[in-house]
């Protein structure tokens, strides 16, 4: 029916009531009128039902390897971690399905403490279990927190991204997972505990604890400061598995301290300390090196499986550059075939990035940074020349920052 005629009768949206000179457009059916106002509005609640519900579906519960599976994709190397996090994650879902006892024993869930240097991709697993978990999840750190009342985020906050990943559902929020990034930056600025307000150190170690092994935190809806008069959402983190992450920078030395003291003479295992890699200290970690780092002893106690990242070898960097699917390559070739560009990276060039990354000693983060400053004359240039069909790039090009080969469209000719 033309909106016109719809005015003429002085037809009625059923839903919202507006007349029809009052809405772009109404559509009509046996008895009853739906404005276009009206329709958007049904497929925002058939959606946000969509979001709401997806978490709830009956669905296979993903097995370790097909976890471990996933994390492969997109993470180089770290398998003892990989295999940690998917056995723990499996855990948590099947502890959830089983609402944490069976036979009458209490399951208690397993938080994760990763230690790794910088630039192994301790981020980049909890990114990857993002995507791929039927559960809320969200991703905190802990750098921006301090103790109730002082500038900064509450602990609380933490529970805040969860609840919005959860659609605000609290039920779901009390389900699903946090990773804590640089957990090792709330360390005691000593060993010893502190005699002064600490209150972005040991004071967020105290107040986070019991967020750890379970209870139930009042939150702000929509995050900040909490106010008297503020409504609060009740959420209950018994069954919220924690995952925390940190390069623990100086850790090693704490535990080559400890290892070698067991050894004495110039032939013993103190000679062997210096040429242990930082991923070969981590992963002879104790609890006493982390308390001597700076944890406090209830923090650790919550953190019962700690597990170890590698440095990344030569090898490894390499592979991060081609194989995984967000490789570094294959994002910049995919950005320039918008441009209709094929782009293409010779061996030695990719070799010299490699041992340019290794010399900064951050990791993978390096071969981000490195390939930025190759691409960047390159991204800027190409756009503004005609008829560009490939681009190489080659070891000079990485080295002495010379120009790419480039091949040229023929140009078709004319009669």
């Amino acid at each position: 029916m033309a909106k016109d005629d719809m005015q003429s009768s002085s037809i009625f949206c059923t839903f919202c009531g507006k007349p029809a000179s009052e809405v772009e457009s109404l559509v009509s059916g046996p008895g009853v009128h739906i404005c276009n106002e009206c329709v958007h509005t049904a497929l925002e609640i058939i959606e946000n039902h969509t979001k709401r519900t997806k978490f709830t579906k009956s669905k296979r519960l993903p097995i370790p390897a097909e976890i471990k599976d996933e994390l492969d994709s997109y993470v180089i190397s770290q398998d003892d971690a990989k295999k940690t996090i998917a056995v723990a994650v499996y855990n948590h879902y099947k502890r959830i399905n089983y609402h944490s006892r069976i036979d009458d024993i209490d399951i208690e869930k397993s938080n994760i403490m990763l230690i790794g240097p910088t630039g192994t991709g301790k981020t980049l697993l909890a990114q990857t279990l993002a995507h791929f978990l039927e559960v809320p999840f969200a991703i905190a750190d802990a750098t921006v927190l301090t103790e109730a009342g002082y500038v900064g985020e509450d602990v609380e906050n933490i529970l805040v991204r969860l609840y919005q990943a959860a659609d605000y559902r609290v039920e779901e929020t009390e389900r699903g997972i946090i990773y804590i990034d640089e957990i090792d930056k709330i360390a005691r600025k000593d060993g010893n505990p502190s005699i002064t307000r600490d209150v972005s150190g040991e004071g967020v170690q105290q107040a986070i604890l019991k967020m750890l092994e379970g209870t139930i935190s009042s939150i702000p809806p929509k995050g900040g400061r909490k106010h008297p008069e503020q409504k609060m959402v009740n959420i209950n983190t018994r069954n919220i598995l924690f995952i925390c992450g940190g390069a623990f920078e100086g850790l090693a030395d704490i535990i080559a301290r400890r290892v070698g003291k067991k050894a004495i003479g110039f032939n013993s295992e103190a000679s062997e300390m210096s040429k242990l890699s930082k991923g070969e200290l981590y992963a002879m970690a104790e609890p006493e090196d982390l308390l001597e780092y700076g944890l406090i002893p209830e923090l650790i106690g919550r953190l019962p499986v700690v597990s170890s990242l590698d440095e990344l070898d030569a090898v490894a960097l390499k592979s991060i550059l081609t194989e995984p699917k967000n490789a570094l390559v294959n994002q910049y070739k995919k950005l320039l075939e918008i441009d209709n560009i094929n782009l293409d990276f010779e061996g030695g060039a990719l070799n010299t990035v490699v041992e340019m990354a290794k010399k900064r000693n951050t990791g993978a983060r390096a071969l981000r940074a490195i390939m930025e400053e190759v691409m960047l004359d390159i991204m800027y240039k190409l756009p503004s020349l005609p008829n560009v069909e490939s681009c190489t790039i080659t070891k000079s090009t990485v080295e002495d920052k010379k120009d790419p080969l480039l091949t040229f469209k023929k140009s078709k000719k004319t009669a």
